[in-house]
């Protein structure tokens, strides 16, 4: 059977966790109520906070892909604007703090253009020249010829 390491915890107890910040609790009562690491049960708060129940339940299910637009209005509002992170994360509906992180510091580095999107894949290698065949070498030697003459 295989298990998939990246995720320790499963939707049951994240759910029992959601019920919790729904009833008020905060992450240092449910991590105690719960037996999950305080750090742990805290990220569990800013997802949920950022992309509710749904997307906290749906960790580990999918990878979470953000536009280009998106990315840098939220790079701009935190390095620019003097936004917080997690206040970034709830406007523009970011699931974690990592790729935010990873969005200011290179902005910070490059600006917008530093996140645009990468070419996929490996680079198309140039193409050769094309040998040229023997009746164009003949013209370019023409051509040479009648240069030289005229």
């Amino acid at each position: 059977m295989s298990v998939d390491l990246r995720l320790r915890h499963d939707r049951l107890l994240r759910e029992q966790a959601v019920s919790m910040f729904e009833r008020g609790c905060g992450y240092a009562l449910t991590a105690g109520r719960l037996g999950v690491c305080a750090e742990t049960v805290r990220e569990w708060q800013k997802t949920y906070r950022a992309i509710g129940r749904s997307g906290l339940l749906a960790m580990g299910v999918k990878y979470a892909r953000y536009d280009y637009e998106t990315k840098v209005a939220a790079a701009r509002a935190v390095v620019d604007g003097g936004m917080s992170k997690p206040e970034a994360m709830v406007r523009f509906g970011i699931a974690s703090a990592t790729p935010l992180k990873q969005w200011c510091r290179l902005y910070r580095e490059g600006g917008a253009q530093a996140l645009k999107p990468k070419p996929k894949g490996r680079p198309k290698g140039s193409v050769g020249a094309v040998p040229p065949t023997r009746e164009e070498e003949l013209q370019e030697r023409v051509r040479k010829l009648e240069a030289q003459v005229a």
